[in-house]
């Protein structure tokens, strides 16, 4: 499918991975319906995507609220007339040790990332069948692939995520549907919002977990998929380090994964309140693609230095010494 003139339904577009995807499609004429809880928001983007080349809608949406995610299918058809891309990308998270973690947090969190996804698939891909094409992507993360402590939630959603992704396309292979397509992103850590924003009773304040990437390479990726579809795609050099050397020492990953949470996802110098963060009310603000995270100087040498660590620790000795 040429990434060009296409109908997208955008999940989670006010902010991050989401709304730089709608800008990276509206500049190939693309036609868009964009989702999120914040109106505002969304609004901004609209005339982002339009100030870009393509056409914008704003349908303020929970995603877990199913006949909500219904409307916002049957109000692209009624203005487009079709559904060509489907990207279910909005998300929430929560930080904190298992046992802190309230329980309707705990739901929350998986009612917006797993149930959400459910939500937009079933709108998404009885339109696709009819039409006879489409794509519905759906953004994952490394840790649906590599686990990390203190946001078991999250981590459940996006191993879930993966889940729902590969039984869709079982389903759709043993019906012989031709022509529609369902993809996973699996991005690394992304300069987002997403952190700031996240519910949090760790009591240290959350930081992105370098490598950071710009979400602008992502909404590539996506928009890659659209025109070559993939089963996964890994987004990020060291994401794609650490999947690949998962499945050969799985038990030295996980490891590695607690040691760099512990020691670069959460502060040691900051304390943090505990918070609910976004879970049941939208950010306030118009929102933004990028959270601040990677905008030093020597961010691209910190980059490459943390990529070249983590290369060293999941494959050699000083690794395991540095695990110890």
């Amino acid at each position: 499918m040429r990434a060009r003139d296409l109908v997208v339904v955008i999940t989670g577009a006010s902010s991050g991975i989401g709304r730089a995807t709608a800008r990276a499609f509206a500049g190939r004429g693309c036609a868009l319906a964009l989702a999120a809880r914040r109106g505002d928001a969304l609004e901004q983007v609209v005339q982002e995507c339009v100030a870009g080349g393509g056409q914008a809608m704003a349908v303020p949406t929970d995603v877990s609220d199913a006949a909500a995610v219904d409307e916002l299918a049957r109000r692209t058809l009624e203005r487009y007339g079709r559904i060509d891309v489907w990207v279910n990308d909005a998300a929430v998270s929560v930080f904190g040790p298992f046992q802190d973690v309230p329980l309707e947090d705990f739901r929350r969190v998986l009612d917006v990332n797993v149930m959400g996804y459910v939500h937009g698939a079933r709108a998404a891909l009885p339109v696709m069948r009819e039409q006879g094409s489409g794509v519905l992507v759906n953004v994952s993360s490394i840790v649906g692939v590599v686990s990390q402590p203190y946001t078991h939630a999250y981590t459940m959603a996006k191993f879930a995520i993966r889940a729902l992704s590969a039984s869709l396309r079982q389903e759709l292979q043993v019906e012989g549907v031709r022509g529609v397509e369902v993809c996973t992103v699996l991005p690394a850590t992304i300069d987002t919002p997403l952190f700031q924003q996240a519910a949090n009773y760790t009591g240290r304040a959350v930081r992105a977990m370098p490598p950071v990437y710009p979400p602008e390479r992502v909404a590539r990726a996506i928009v890659n998929l659209v025109r070559l579809p993939r089963r996964e795609v890994v987004v990020g050099s060291a994401g794609r380090a650490l999947v690949m050397q998962s499945r050969l020492t799985p038990g030295l990953v996980e490891k590695l994964m607690a040691v760099q949470v512990d020691r670069t996802h959460l502060s040691r110098e900051r304390p943090a309140p505990a918070s609910v963060g976004n879970l049941y009310q939208p950010a306030g603000g118009s929102g933004s693609a990028h959270g601040g995270w990677d905008r030093s100087p020597r961010a691209a040498l910190r980059l490459a230095g943390t990529a070249a660590a983590v290369l060293l620790a999941v494959t050699t000795a000083a690794g395991r010494r540095l695990l110890r």
